[in-house]
Order: structure tokens, then C-alpha cells, then sequence
């Protein structure tokens, strides 16, 4: 797959601008604070409908202005895809396809396969299990659209089961057979989501372990392991065992919106005992290997996006991450850096054509 040209209009700090990209790498190079990081959070919008550094929509939107509009076209799968989002202050997003509107914005995603490296991914490290449990959906839901239909589904009856609870609290009283639908729905909703996320790490685990062998040099041992209380019993179980505890928490306590990743090397958890650079590296195996999964699942290859690689990691590293790509046949990809000198270097000797552009 690959992005030919961007348009964006009022889109964070851009009034304007045109991109025409290559097929294989481009570079988009400039100074701290001059939108670098926006194109390419222009083209993860596009591709999955949403900003991948601020999910409030309106904060897209350049100062003082009333909307914004990405354009994009891409060649994908043998045909060309003109995707226009677009958001104006009052109003939903819009997203069309070749012209036609998205009745659901859902049901966009999985169009346009992408996968991002950036420093914000650290927060997959150091905050709570939602962050994780984002990454597992974000993965399964561009390949799966009936995962993400189940998803929607599941958190729309949690949240009305949550809002009943309340209401039981507010009011004194409980009734336990309007209880026991949403119980049936959830389990009807989070069974099939707990086992899709179970496979899916199963087949996960030796990629990624690969991945980060080739980019550490196999010093060191990482696991990932995915916890969930719903490995030891069924969801109605749980449910009807800790309703005395969500009637005193006023909310469901249990089930697969708390589920989690752990994260560990040499069998200690990476946020407290692994390095800066062994986080960096943890962290970009994992979306290598995100990459790997989603071109295996999805019959085309994914778009690459390198926000700021040369963050904790040097030169040679990053000419390493980039000998990879190229090595593994990877599709186009995006790096945004600093300073164009040193990110020509890297690129140059990767054989392949390339775009600078300076902003």
C-alpha cells in the first residue's frame, strides 16, 4: 500500500500543504515544533480515522479555526482509494471513501493497514492496563472486523451496566433479573473477545520475540504474557461472584476491560528494571512485530510510520531498524527527524528511493 499524496487545511499547525510522497521512504526534517510529527499523525488519521497523539478532535483543528480536512490518495491492492477526513467544530467527523461517506466511522478501519513507532509508545510501558489492552484492540480490529463490532458492542452494555448500578446506589434498591441481562450480553459480547485476544498473543509472542532478538543481538530474554481472570473461569461466573463488590463500587469490576499485558526481560518487569534503551527496543520490536502480524493477516503491506527513531537510540541503531526494513520487504515508510543530514545518511545506504522534506 502506499500514500501517493496528502492535503492538509487547517490540521493542527498547517493552514496549508501539499505533499506528493515516493513509494519506498520519506523524510520529513525540521526543527522541534514545526509539525513534523502532525504529517505523520495526518496520515494515521486518514488511515484509522483518528489522531494517534490527541484523541480530543476539536484540538485537531488549527487555532482559531472552525474545521480541518486530510485528503489523501492511496494505491492499495490494485486500485486508487481517495480518503477524505474531515471535522468542523459542532459536528461529527466525516470520513469518504472514493466520494462515499461512512455511515460508521468503524467501519473504515481496516481499510488502509498502518503501524506507528513513535516516543509516545513508552506510555505502553509506563501507564495503566487500558494503554495496553488499546494496543491489543488497535492490532486484532484492522484485520477483525467482527472483533471491533463485538468491542463496540461490549462497551456499550458495560457502560449501561454501570449506569444501573449507580442508579441502584442512588435509589437503595437492586433487581437482580434486570441485572442478569446485561450479564448475558456482556458475556454474549466479551466470550468471543477474550478468545480472539487469547489467540492472537499465542501467535503474537514468537514474533515479537524474534523481532527483538534481531534488533538486541539476542543478549537479553523478553516475554509477554497476557493476563486475564477469564483464563481460570467463565464471565458469568465472575460476574455473579463479585456483584456484592460492583454494588458497593457502583461499577462492573470484572471481565475483559480488565485485562492486561505484561511486559518483562530476564522474568522482571521491563518498567522497573529494564533501561531506557531496553525499553526503546522493547517497545519497537513490538510494533515490528505488529507490522509482521498485521502484512501476514491482511494480505497487503502495512504503512510505516518512524516518529522521531533517533529518540534514546543512535545512529548506528537506527541504521540497523532501517537495514531491517529494507532487508524484510517492507512497504513505504515515513521517518520524521531533526536533522536532515543525518537522517540522508541512514536512508541513502538503504538502496531504495527516497524523499527529503524540509518543513
Amino acid at each position: 500500500m502506499v500514500l501517493k499524496n496528502l492535503s492538509l487545511l487547517n490540521y493542527k499547525n498547517f493552514e496549508s500543504q501539499d505533499f506528493e510522497f515516493d513509494s519506498k521512504i520519506n523524510c520529513i526534517v525540521g526543527a522541534n515544533g514545526i509539525g513534523k510529527t502532525n504529517v505523520l499523525d495526518a496520515i494515521y488519521h486518514l488511515c484509522l480515522g483518528k489522531s494517534y497523539f490527541n484523541p480530543v478532535t476539536t484540538q485537531n483543528i488549527r487555532h482559531h479555526q472552525e474545521f480541518f480536512v486530510i485528503d489523501g490518495i492511496f494505491d492499495h491492492k490494485e486500485r486508487s482509494e481517495k480518503i477524505v477526513c474531515s471535522f468542523k467544530r459542532g459536528a461529527k467527523k466525516v470520513i469518504k471513501r472514493n466520494g462515499k461517506t461512512y455511515d460508521k466511522l468503524s467501519e473504515h478501519i481496516g481499510l488502509l493497514p498502518l503501524v506507528i513507532i513513535s516516543p509516545a509508545d513508552r506510555d505502553l510501558i509506563i501507564e495503566g492496563s487500558e494503554t495496553r489492552r488499546k494496543f491489543i484492540d488497535g492490532v486484532i480490529s484492522q484485520s477483525d472486523k467482527a472483533y471491533l463490532a463485538g468491542l463496540i458492542k461490549y462497551n456499550k452494555v458495560l457502560s449501561q451496566r454501570n449506569s444501573l448500578l449507580k442508579y441502584f446506589a442512588i435509589n437503595q434498591i437492586f433487581d437482580a433479573t434486570n441485572l442478569a441481562v446485561y450479564n448475558e450480553q456482556l458475556v454474549e459480547y466479551g466470550t468471543p473477545i477474550f478468545e480472539k485476544r487469547a489467540a492472537f498473543i499465542e501467535t503474537f509472542i514468537p514474533i515479537f520475540q524474534e523481532q527483538y532478538a534481531v534488533i538486541s543481538g539476542g543478549s537479553e530474554k523478553v516475554s509477554l504474557t497476557y493476563e486475564s481472570k477469564l483464563s481460570n473461569v467463565d464471565l458469568l461466573t465472575l460476574l455473579e461472584k463479585n456483584i456484592d463488590r460492583d454494588k458497593a463500587l457502583q461499577y462492573t469490576s470484572v471481565g475483559i476491560h480488565k485485562d492486561d499485558l505484561s511486559f518483562k526481560i530476564s522474568d522482571h518487569p521491563i518498567k522497573k528494571f529494564g533501561s531506557q534503551g531496553q525499553q526503546k527496543s522493547f517497545l519497537i520490536a513490538l510494533k515490528l512485530a505488529q507490522f509482521h502480524f498485521m502484512k501476514a493477516v491482511a494480505g497487503a503491506t502495512p504503512i510505516l510510520l518512524l516518529d522521531d527513531i533517533f529518540d534514546k537510540l543512535d545512529e548506528n541503531r537506527v541504521a540497523q531498524i532501517v537495514a531491517l526494513v529494507e532487508k524484510e520487504n517492507f512497504g513505504q515508510i515515513f521517518i520524521s527527524d531533526t536533522h536532515a543530514e543525518r537522517t540522508e545518511n541512514v536512508v541513502k545506504d538503504s538502496q531504495q528511493s527516497y524523499k527529503i522534506f524540509k518543513l
